[in-house]
């Protein structure tokens, strides 16, 4: 796999080091925090990962100016990303957030459609535990979930079981 950016954002928490765990498994990934990034950022790329968290609905809008990718999701607008591949995971809390689980997630899978991308890595919810998500589309979650505050012994095991699905198509 070459020609590979793994765009994440909220820096110096559990999404940064989830980032950091799945491009150390993958190899060859260029990390970027997305509060540096630009609309031209995806142009060196073919295939792109994305990683963002939910904060809990009533701090998830887009008028919360301190959410860098409620910075950065303006920028997509317009963007053309026909051709690429985009693989998005997610962080959350199943126990707090049951009822938004990893909707982040299915907000920026929102966007990413509408630039034409092809969404690749969905995954199924058997294993989780949650009441309602906005990340579900057609039974399953548009990218991986993880909850690393309440079942981090569960996320290396993950981004493995979610590698074997995604790296085939990055290829």
């Amino acid at each position: 796999m070459t020609n590979i950016g793994l765009f994440y954002g909220p820096t110096k928490g559990n999404v940064e080091k989830v980032a950091k765990l799945i491009a150390s498994k993958i190899g060859n990934v260029d990390l970027v925090k997305v509060k540096d990034a630009d609309s031209n950022a995806f142009d060196k790329y073919d295939h792109i990962i994305l990683g963002i968290s939910t904060l809990g609905k009533h701090t998830w809008s887009s008028d919360n100016a301190g959410n860098d990718w409620d910075q950065f999701l303006p920028n997509l607008t317009g963007v053309d990303l026909k051709g690429k591949k985009v693989a998005i995971f997610g962080l959350g809390d199943h126990l707090a957030y049951a009822d938004f689980f990893v909707d982040a997630m299915g907000e920026l899978y929102d966007v990413v459609k509408k630039t034409g991308a092809t969404v690749i890595g969905s995954v199924s919810d058997e294993g989780y535990q949650f009441n309602e998500s906005r990340a579900i589309v057609e039974g399953k979650f548009v990218g991986l979930p993880i909850d690393e505050d309440f079942e981090d012994d569960l996320t290396e095991e993950r981004v493995d079981n979610w590698l074997k699905i995604i790296q085939p198509e990055m290829k």
